[in-house]
């Protein structure tokens, strides 16, 4: 069963375009290169400046797991803590249904 992993962000109306700039040139990569990882995209908010999401299709919590675990998620964390957040990010996951 496919698994939605959802990853809200906010930063400063300011920093998105940074943020869009790491995540497309440092994340996405290393993310979507990763076994059982489907499809990755990053949605910006029409509605709320500064309000980002990351958008994950991964085929079941196994490949989540050991994403997690990996030497690129780790990567990953690093450069998102470059980005001037105004909060932690939350972390949702969801199945298709």
């Amino acid at each position: 069963m496919s698994i939605v992993r959802l990853v809200f962000v906010k930063v400063s109306a300011g920093e998105v375009r940074a943020a869009e700039r790491v995540w497309k040139k440092e994340c996405a990569p290393l993310m979507i290169r990763q076994k059982g990882c489907l499809s990755e995209e990053l949605l910006k908010s029409i509605d709320a400046p500064g309000e980002l999401i990351s958008y994950a299709v991964w085929d079941n919590q196994e490949s989540i797991d050991r994403y997690l675990a990996s030497a690129d998620h780790q990567e990953i964390k690093k450069h998102a803590r470059g980005l001037k957040t105004k909060q932690l990010p939350e972390v949702k996951s969801y199945t298709l249904v």
